[in-house]
């Protein structure tokens, strides 16, 4: 199964699934750069929000408020979000292709895993996470960590870090767009 990638040793399958979890990692980031971060497009848009984001701090720094600095700020706030839109939906091709390669991954693990104990958790999870760290495991040690929850671990943590020191990492000033965005003030 998996130890004919490694040795066989006691972290042999643990070293597998980061490992692999590190290679996708590096391959959903290098298909994000060719796919996104080096266009024309995705440049001007992140220079549009960083220059957006700073005008707005500083009219927020600002201490007199008048009306016009009020109609100005709203002004720049809307076309940080406007930006910040336009960013997510440009970044949505990428988004479909590494969700595709994740899946293949994924599945390609588990066939490899399946019902297998890949590593030890140091302690017993609360139930709410039982049920993804002991998936598709036997027996009742809720210490065994099954490869579906140490791949979501690694990946989530991996990805994240690896776009932040290759500087992929949304605009600082950007805001969160996510699932359920927050509603506007100005229009309740």
């Amino acid at each position: 199964m998996a130890s004919q990638f490694l040795p066989s040793t006691k972290y042999s399958d643990c070293l597998t699934v980061v490992g692999i979890s590190i290679c996708t990692a590096i391959i959903c980031e290098a298909i994000s750069y060719l796919l996104i971060y080096r266009t024309n497009s995705y440049k001007s848009l992140k220079s549009s929000i960083d220059k957006s984001s700073k005008k707005l701090e500083t009219l927020k720094t600002q201490d007199s408020i008048n009306k016009n600095k009020t109609k100005k700020k709203d002004r720049v706030e809307t076309s940080l979000k406007d930006a910040s839109r336009d960013l997510s939906l440009f970044k949505f091709k990428s988004g479909a292709v590494v969700a595709l390669v994740l899946f293949m991954v994924f599945g390609l693990l588990n066939s490899l895993f399946d019902g297998k104990a890949v590593a030890k958790i140091p302690f017993v999870p609360i139930k709410l996470v039982q049920k993804m760290s002991h998936r598709n495991l036997p027996g009742d040690d809720m210490t065994d960590c099954s490869m579906a929850f140490l791949y979501l671990l690694c990946s989530v943590s991996i990805r994240t870090n690896l776009q932040k020191f290759l500087g992929f990492s949304p605009p600082r000033g950007a805001p969160s767009m996510g699932l359920f965005p927050m509603p506007d003030q100005k229009t309740s």
